[in-house]
């Protein structure tokens, strides 16, 4: 299944913690919100490695509580991804039996688009299993 929308960042809260030749490497706390069928807020934290030439990467973890399609609960995304001048690539997953309520049982990913006004675009590709307590 496909739900898609849109979100916000509401806050970027990077803190420094190797400041060297070649990258800085962050903490960033950041939380969204997140509009459409895929509606909510997030809480997320980043480790980043700020690097030259406006290059960087990141790995990060992502709890999500809101709906999919009418469908509340929470569930946790697991993000890597590199930038650099040549392109980006993006991982963003479903952290396996992370969903609760409604979104137990959730897995799949998601990509992330530019979206107008410095916003971003939002498509969850997804699945909802049966579990073992159903």
């Amino acid at each position: 299944m496909k739900a898609t929308g849109t979100f916000k960042i509401d806050s970027w809260a990077p803190t420094p913690y190797d400041e060297q030749p070649g990258a800085t490497l962050t903490r960033t706390a950041v939380t969204k919100t997140f509009l459409g069928e895929v509606a909510g807020t997030s809480t997320a934290e980043l480790l980043m490695a700020m690097a030259q030439n406006d290059s960087a990467a990141y790995v990060g973890l992502e709890r999500f509580a809101g709906s999919v399609k009418g469908r509340t609960g929470t569930f946790v995304f697991h993000h890597s991804a590199t930038m650099s001048r040549a392109g980006a690539a993006l991982s963003l997953t479903i952290v396996p039996d992370s969903g609760t309520d409604d979104l137990k049982g959730i897995s799949g990913a998601g990509t992330i688009g530019d979206g107008p006004e410095g916003g971003h675009t939002f498509e969850l590709d997804y699945e909802l299993a049966a579990t073992a307590d159903d």
